[in-house]
Order: structure tokens, then C-alpha cells, then sequence
């Protein structure tokens, strides 16, 4: 029997629907896309809270770095899909903005791309969900703003409550007590608080030093110079009434260029050109006394020897206290902290450059071998501090470092916008609520967009419970039932389990954290959704 032959397809059927070309290249493109981008997110998400755990980063040459900060971990990873290096800048963008919600923007943003590939597979346009994310992002501040409460800069408890929030995740809490006074204090002194509208924190000099306990860091309005005075001639290591002079010249025997020589025949022409050179240094250091110089700053020099044995000597003889190898960074620091300007020729050095202190001295670290000079009491001060970070060993230090910068950049962040929200996961989830009530006053595809864009911010309460080690999806329900109650401020409370209205448990955070994380977060997701090709060029 001769089976007859299948009808061949019809066209409409081969096509299914696809319409002016074929379109199953630009899904294979935006899946992987979704993907690779989701990949960053998932590699930060356990890192989410205070029972978030840290990454343990090995660098190619053998360093260990131990961080809990996204933007950090982020920043360490070799990502070489261009979608998942815009997860990474996103990050840093968050880093830069509000200074904290590092980790949370990378998961917001993981959860909303999730979300437009469901959207996606229900065949909605890329246009169409991104114009509907921008609407609910927008939305979603206006009810941030809405449950946000002002801050008064002279609140300090409210900012220490901020900052302890923010260290809450880090792996220096339990230091939180004395580290977080001391980063609104920092902030504050270098800034009227009356008119302020932002703070620079290059203002803030965070001077790290192995040895003691990160309870042994200490605030110094003055200097900090990492390195201890030069001993080798004898010189002084303590100086009141200080005159302080910055050079960036050298203060050693001037050299030819770099392809000349000089031959000495002779030894009475060598006897000349050492005396010659004595001479030299000592005229140079007979200035610098006159000026009334007694602790000087030597900048590092890479050309020619800043210094040598020689001008140590006569610096010594002379009573002048002697700190060499400044780098070229701190050199604004010091002129704006002291009060002084760095001088680039002898011929210049002259009194009105030099700053004056009450004291200058090396103090070797209780706990460690190392000495750090101190200037306190300087007469005309700049709005500048110094933080003087201990820790057992380098990886500590580097931590504590770290999460200083964002407790800085969460008082910052409050100088920038003076409000303040409940933590704890309650404003995403406020957000969430308000945005599925107010899809269902929408039409067509937008409320379908705007309510899949309110059960994406959910991941962060989500997230908070699971690495809790908690039930997540019944913690989520709870705060849904408790937002859905008119308690605006309700969040998970990892300590006890449950939720709770995190304002009564002083869980603070800036509204910039949470309002940058949306916006940023949105705008990178419809940046990765509109994108259909990806073309490689030379």
C-alpha cells in the first residue's frame, strides 16, 4: 500500500505569526542577554542583609580579599559579556550616587529582567514593557516620597541609626557602636550642615594600619601621615609650635641627563665636586631654616633621589623633624588640612607657605610596630579629617575601609536628600503593593507590565528572608498582609524571624538609596530589553 504524500505546510503556518521578517534571532539575542545579566545578579544575591554572607575573591597575583560590598565584588569579577559589564557598571553607578544598595540594585535589576522575559514570552513588544517600567518607576517614587519621614542634619541619633543599618550587613558590626558616631561626626565637621547640599569625602582621609582592634580606630582633626619620621641622622621626632613645610623639590647633589656622564680624573677634582655638593645641600637646607621651617614634608620623587644621607644630616643638625616619601595624592590634602602651600623650588621657601600646629609627633601604634606621625592643634585649619583605621591584619583593614567609605556615604547621602525610610525590605514591598493597586486602574498591556514590575521588587524581602534562613514565601505574604493593613513601615526582622515595623527597631535608610536603586535600576533593565542584535566590529 502507497501511504499518500503529507501536504506541505501551509505559509501561515511555517511563519506562526511572525510578521516583516524573521524575529527568532532577536529572542535567541535578548534571552542571552537576560541570562548573562541574571548570572551577575544571582552572584551577588546571597550577599543581600545582614545574614548575607561574604565572597572570598583570590586575585591573579595571590591576594585575598574578603568583602561583602557588591560594588566591590562586582568590580573584582573578569566579566566579558558586554551585558553582564553593564550589571557591574550599574553597580558602580549605585556606588557613586548613594554610596550604599550596591548589592540591591543588581538584584532589583536581576528580578525585573526575570520578569521581561515572561513578558516577553507572552509576546508583548520590548517598547511596550519599557515605556510601562519607566511609568512605574516614576510611580514608585512618588510612594516613596510619600512614606518618607525629614531628617534635621542635628538629629545625630537618626543619622547613627542610618549608619548602624548600613553596617548592619558588614563584617565590622559588631564594631558598629563606635564606627558609626565617628562616621557622622566625620561628615559633619566638614561641612556647614545649614547649607550644605552635598559633601565631598576626598575631605575625609581614611589612613589604614594593621595592629589592635577595629575598636582601636580613632577620628584625628588634624594629619595622619602613614609613615614615621626619618631617624637615621638623629633628628627630632617631636616638635611643638610647628612650622610644617611641604617641598617638591629635591634635596640632594643636582644630576646630569640621562644619557651624559661625568669623568673625574683626578682625586683633587673629586675632592671638589664633593665639597661642591655639600655646599649645595647644605645652602638648601640653610633656607629652609631660615624660613623657620622645623618639621618638614618631602613629596616622592621618581626622577632624582628626594633626599640622601647627607641632607638628612644637616636637616638633623638643624632641628628640623623630617616625614618623607609623601605621595603626589595627598599633597592637596595636607595644604588644605594644614593650612600650607607646597613649594616647588628653594627660592620660594619662604614663611607665609608654612603651616603652624601646636604639635607634631611620631606615636608607634598601640598593638603594632608601626609609627604614624600625628599633627593635631593646626592654628588656621581646613574643613578636613582624618580616620585612623586599626585591624588585626591587612584583609580586616581593607573590610573596615570599605564599609567606613559607605557609612561616609550614607550620612552623605542624607546630606544630599534629608529624608529617611524604614530598611528592611518595607519600602520595596510598600512600593509593590501600591503599584498593583494602581495597575489595576490601568488598561491593556501597561497593567500587565506595571504589575509583573511590582512582584519584581518583591525579590528584595524575598531575599532578605531566604539568606535569614527563613521561610521566605510566608514572610512575604506576612509583610504583603501587613502593608496591606496601612502599616508602611512593616519589614522583616531577620533577628527575631517575623515582621516587624522596622522604624520602632530604628532599620533606617536614606530615601536616595532606595529612590536611586529604582531609577538606575529600570533604566539599565530597558537599556538590556531594547536590544535586538549584537554585532561585532574590529
Amino acid at each position: 500500500a502507497v501511504r499518500p504524500r503529507a501536504a506541505p505546510p501551509m505559509a501561515s503556518e511555517a511563519r506562526q505569526g511572525e510578521s516583516l521578517r524573521d524575529t527568532t534571532h532577536q529572542k535567541d539575542v535578548r534571552l542571552s542577554n537576560i541570562v548573562a545579566a541574571r548570572a551577575v545578579a544571582d552572584a551577588v544575591r546571597t550577599s543581600l542583609g545582614p545574614r548575607g554572607m561574604d565572597k572570598m575573591i583570590q586575585k591573579g597575583e595571590g591576594d585575598v580579599l574578603i568583602t561583602n560590598d557588591g560594588a566591590t565584588i562586582l568590580s573584582q569579577l573578569q566579566v566579558f559579556h558586554p551585558t553582564a559589564q553593564m550589571l557591574v557598571q550599574l553597580s558602580k553607578s549605585q556606588d557613586i550616587e548613594a554610596g550604599d544598595g550596591t548589592t540591591s540594585v543588581c538584584v532589583i535589576a536581576g528580578a525585573l529582567l526575570q520578569a521581561c522575559s515572561e513578558l516577553l514570552n507572552k509576546g508583548i513588544h520590548p517598547t511596550l514593557i519599557s515605556e510601562a517600567f519607566k511609568r512605574a518607576a516614576a510611580q514608585a517614587e512618588v510612594y516613596l516620597r510619600a512614606v518618607a519621614r525629614p531628617v534635621d542634619l542635628s538629629d545625630r541619633d537618626t543619622l547613627v541609626n542610618a549608619v548602624n543599618t548600613c553596617l548592619s550587613s558588614k563584617i565590622i558590626h559588631q564594631n558598629a557602636e563606635t564606627l558609626s558616631p565617628m562616621a557622622v561626626d566625620a561628615v559633619l565637621s566638614v561641612i556647614d550642615p545649614a547649607v550644605a547640599t552635598n559633601v565631598d569625602l576626598r575631605d575625609v582621609k581614611v589612613v589604614k594600619q594593621v595592629g589592635g582592634t577595629v575598636d582601636d580606630t580613632e577620628m584625628v582633626h588634624g594629619l595622619v601621615l602613614e609613615r614615621g619620621a626619618k631617624r637615621t641622622a638623629g633628628g627630632p621626632t617631636r616638635v611643638e609650635n610647628a612650622k610644617i613645610g611641604l617641598i617638591q623639590f629635591c634635596l640632594s647633589a643636582p644630576k646630569t641627563d640621562m644619557e651624559n656622564n661625568v669623568v673625574v680624573s683626578d682625586y683633587a677634582a673629586m675632592d671638589r665636586l664633593l665639597r661642591e655638593e655639600r655646599k649645595h645641600i647644605l645652602g638648601m637646607c640653610k633656607k629652609i631654616k631660615k624660613a623657620g621651617c622645623n618639621v618638614l614634608l618631602i613629596q616622592k620623587s621618581i626622577l632624582r633621589d628626594a633626599y640622601n644621607d647627607l641632607s638628612l644630616h644637616f636637616l638633623a643638625k638643624l632641628g628640623i623633624m623630617v616625614v618623607t616619601d609623601v605621595e603626589r595624592s595627598e599633597v592637596d590634602f595636607i595644604s588644605r588640612t594644614l593650612g600650607l602651600l607646597p613649594v616647588a623650588h628653594v627660592d620660594s621657601f619662604a614663611a607665609e607657605k608654612l603651616g603652624a600646629a601646636e604639635l607634631a609627633q611620631e606615636v608607634t601604634m598601640p598593638g603594632g610596630s608601626q609609627r604614624v606621625v600625628k599633627v593635631t592643634g593646626v592654628v588656621n585649619p581646613g574643613r578636613t579629617v582624618t580616620l585612623l583605621m586599626r585591624g588585626a591584619n591587612r584583609v580586616v583593614v581593607d573590610e573596615a575601609e570599605r564599609s567606613m567609605h559607605d557609612a561616609l556615604c550614607v550620612v552623605r547621602a542624607l546630606v544630599k536628600e534629608r529624608f529617611i525610610i524604614a530598611g528592611g525590605g518595607a519600602p520595596e514591598a510598600e512600593c509593590s503593593l501600591r503599584l498593583n493597586e494602581w495597575s489595576k486602574t490601568l488598561t491593556g498591556v501597561q497593567a500587565y507590565c506595571v504589575k509583573a514590575y511590582a512582584e519584581a521588587l518583591e525579590i528584595i524581602p524575598y531575599t532578605l528572608a531566604e539568606n535569614a534562613g527563613l521561610p521566605p514565601i510566608s514572610i512575604v505574604t506576612q509583610l504583603r498582609q501587613a502593608h496591606a493593613n496601612g502599616e508602611p513601615a512593616a519589614g522583616v526582622n531577620v533577628k527575631a524571624g517575623t515582621v516587624s515595623n522596622m522604624l520602632d527597631l530604628n532599620v533606617v535608610q536614606p530615601l536616595l538609596v532606595s529612590t536611586s536603586e529604582l531609577s538606575l535600576a529600570t533604566e539599565t533593565v530597558q537599556m538590556i530589553i531594547r536590544v535586538d542584535d549584537i554585532q561585532m566590529s574590529r
